[in-house]
């Protein structure tokens, strides 16, 4: 079997201050990606529409090939805590946010797109870094996110 990984990617890291993302297999960073972030990235998401991505640890819980972006895969937000802290706010949480790779027929070069922050609280990639993501990582792997 070629290209087959000698590794089992069991967490995922994401530095939304330095806009990188890390798999790790135990105790080893195997991969290293330069990500977008939605476009108000410091903070914790709280609620619909804020374009923060969530922080904290969560669960890479399915993966999604029929999205309006090249492949995804679900991030486990909203968790109970989220939901407990927006029910007492009286805001909706927001929810569907993803690993993503470009929009879906987005002619813009994504060495140039992935300078910039621009999705609505998703992390994007490269469509051929979420192909690799995606042969790497199984849903069910836990994902931290931190600024």
């Amino acid at each position: 079997m070629a290209n087959t990984p000698h590794f089992k990617v069991d967490l995922v890291t994401v530095d939304k201050s330095t806009r990188t993302m890390f798999l790790y297999a135990g105790d080893t960073i195997v991969k290293e990606y330069h990500i977008a972030l939605g476009e108000s990235p410091k903070g914790h998401k709280e609620q619909e529409g804020d374009n923060k991505t969530p922080e904290g640890s969560y669960n890479l819980d399915y993966k999604k090939e029929d999205s309006q972006f090249y492949r995804a895969m679900h991030i486990s937000y909203p968790n109970e805590s989220d939901i407990e802290k927006a029910k007492q706010k009286g805001i909706n949480p927001g929810g569907f946010i993803m690993i993503h790779g470009q929009k879906n027929g987005d002619t813009k070069n994504p060495k140039i797109t992935q300078r910039f922050n621009w999705t609505n609280g998703c992390i994007a990639l490269t469509n051929t870094e979420m192909d690799e993501f995606l042969a790497l990582v199984d849903s069910g792997t836990r994902i931290n996110i931190q600024w």
